[in-house]
């Protein structure tokens, strides 16, 4: 089992962040091995731990200790799934890293297909979903909106119906380290660094077991990522709400003076000019809220924090530890020996 153990680079590296998965990983981990071992090339896993309560560690661990190609980053803390797909960048070794979901619902096999699309040339395969089963009907609706409304909005051209499931060539994934904001939508950098991409159609699968990791607030705050990072079209309704709303008032003082020169009284009363300024009011509290939330990823910048922290590493190799904290974006990641900030 340890193909690595003659210090070569794996070709094929596979990043799947893990949060309280302890019901998925020894099935998962035996289809992935059935899958990868066909393609006769040396692979590597990276399992992220998000912070798992559960005992998806312990399994995670026994795996390593027991396969030279499984390895595990322990954050020390829980920092998100996005989060735990750039840490899996940071470290893997492979000349194409894999993305993928630990719940099964991204099934491995597909992996073969996207392998086949690097081979002709593609740097990156993503996987688009034709199908999803096991998810209301209200999942399903939100998802496809969103979808359709940042690829409408935003700056770059991100695939309908894409997750984070994709296979990118080193090169992309070199390029992908460089890009360390905080607020991380990991699909729509994707699309940001370019190169030659290609789609591959699956049909998702119902969760393994466990459940969704993925709760409405969740979601909401992955959009919000999404649209404040890749669109600026919410600071912009702003101001043509702004030009719409003055030019209404300019057409409204237009009508006030033509009624009162002509005699007629039909604008008196308190509640119009109520109801109007709590309108106004009501629209200026959004769109500062909006501006705010632009405001608020500025200061996360400039703060400048670390992405992660990694509490422990397994299956790694000792002998070539980073020597700065952040890394450097080369062609050779190493982990850390204890809590190491990147």
């Amino acid at each position: 089992m340890n193909n690595l153990a003659n210090g070569m680079r794996p070709v094929f590296s596979v990043v799947i962040p893990v949060w309280n998965e302890e019901e998925v990983i020894p099935v998962l981990y035996e289809r992935l091995v059935q899958t990868m071992d066909s393609t006769g090339e040396r692979w590597e896993v990276i399992f992220v731990n998000d912070g798992s309560r559960d005992r998806s560690l312990e399994l995670l661990t026994d795996l390593s200790r027991r396969d030279a190609r499984v390895k595990v980053l322990n954050f020390s803390r829980n920092f998100g799934h996005q989060i735990a797909i750039t840490a899996g960048f940071d470290y893997a070794e492979g000349d194409a890293v894999i993305v993928m979901d630990a719940d099964l619902q991204d099934p491995p096999e597909v992996l073969l297909r996207m392998i086949a699309k690097w081979r002709e040339g593609y740097d990156v395969a993503y996987a688009v979903r034709t199908k999803r089963m096991g998810e209301t009907r209200f999942k399903l609706w939100t998802a496809s909106a969103f979808y359709r409304l940042i690829r409408y909005i935003a700056d770059v051209d991100i695939p309908l119906d894409a997750g984070d499931f994709r296979l990118m060539d080193r090169k992309v994934v070199l390029a992908m380290r460089q890009l360390r904001e905080k607020n991380r939508f990991m699909r729509g950098l994707s699309s940001w660094v370019g190169f030659k991409q290609v789609a591959v159609e699956y049909e998702r699968a119902a969760r393994y077991a466990g459940e969704t990791k993925y709760p409405l607030r969740k979601m909401l705050r992955l959009a919000n990522n999404a649209i404040t990072s890749f669109s600026h079209v919410p600071l912009q309704l702003a101001m043509y709400t702004g030009f719409f709303f003055a030019g209404l008032a300019g057409l409204g003082i237009v009508i006030a003076i033509i009624l009162r020169l002509f005699g007629h009284d039909t604008l008196t009363g308190q509640a119009t000019t109520l109801v109007s300024v709590l309108f106004l009011g009501g629209v200026q509290l959004i769109f500062l809220g909006i501006i705010g939330e632009y405001l608020g990823r500025i200061y996360d910048e400039v703060k400048d924090r670390p992405l992660y922290l990694i509490a422990d590493a397994y299956g790694f190799d000792a002998a070539a530890k980073p020597d700065t904290p952040r890394p450097t974006h080369g062609d050779r990641q190493a982990a850390p020996e204890h809590v190491q900030p990147v």
